[in-house]
């Protein structure tokens, strides 16, 4: 995947493909492949610069997915439209922060960096 191709992709595409890479990314972390985790992370980042690029912020139709049945894409949704519907996302962060899920630490880090200020969604 390509920035070029991305930029050819219509929005469900996109969508489609950051579900996708969510589900492998969930994978990756739960056998601890932080190479193959990472990868994943900076094409689900493409993705979202794409979307957030486009005119009006086209992050939107990634709200429906905060209640997709695999967590690893439903905290990916929320962390990436914390901008777009601060308490939607936060709730679903914190559910999954509160949960007993293998994601758990990583959404309650999340949480932590939001409430000190050293991360601001955009």
């Amino acid at each position: 995947m390509t920035a070029v191709l991305l930029s050819e992709m219509c929005v469900s595409q996109l969508v489609k493909e950051f579900v996708e890479l969510g589900i492998a990314q969930g994978q990756a972390w739960r056998i601890m492949d932080v190479e193959e985790f990472n990868r994943l992370y900076d094409l689900i980042e493409a993705i979202i610069e794409e979307l957030k690029g486009r005119d009006g912020d086209m992050r939107r139709p990634l709200i429906p997915l905060y209640t997709h049945p695999v967590i690893r894409v439903r905290l990916t949704a929320a962390r990436r439209t914390l901008a777009l519907e601060p308490e939607k996302a936060r709730r679903v962060v914190q559910d999954i922060a509160d949960s007993k899920y293998s994601e758990s630490p990583d959404a309650g880090m999340c949480l932590f960096q939001l409430d000190r200020g050293a991360f601001i969604p955009t």
